[in-house]
């Protein structure tokens, strides 16, 4: 009877010792598959406001403006640069915009064209908003980006 209790022990204390394994690989494998994205920004008004960049997460994050990672550096140089740490590794847009008189939006003329530089993600959306799709690009390990204010 002792020895059975000793094996029927011993065997549940290897399962949960398996168990535990495998969340601390799990859990360091998704620390792995983070990645710094570095974003250059260049046609910078050098020395007006601020560059503000957002990180979306999908189409529906990107639509309606909901941010997976945010920053916003002074627009001190005509060339800048934005890093976001440890960000998980998958599909991505950027929207950026300069917000040269520091009113936290990106202001419009009467017509509606923006009067503050504007750009995301590819490069795309001169002429108008992109869709997510066009702007998307993937994230992994080191992964480096650039972006020209329109």
């Amino acid at each position: 009877m002792l020895i059975k209790k000793i094996v029927s022990f011993s065997v549940t204390s290897l399962a949960l010792a398996a168990i535990n394994s495998l969340a601390l690989i799990a859990v360091m494998s998704q620390q792995a598959h983070a990645a710094d994205l570095t974003v250059n920004i260049s046609d910078v008004s050098q020395g007006k406001g601020h560059i503000m960049v957002g990180l979306y997460s999908g189409p529906d994050a990107f639509n309606q403006g909901i941010t997976s990672f945010g920053s916003r550096v002074k627009a001190d140089n005509e060339q800048e640069k934005v890093v976001f740490k440890d960000v998980p590794a998958g599909e991505y847009a950027i929207k950026i915009y300069q917000d040269e008189n520091s009113n936290q939006k990106l202001d419009f003329n009467f017509i509606g064209i923006p009067k503050e530089g504007y750009g995301y993600s590819n490069n795309v959306g001169r002429f108008g908003r992109p869709e997510y799709q066009e702007a998307k690009f993937t994230v992994e390990e080191k992964t480096e980006i650039q972006i020209e204010l329109f």
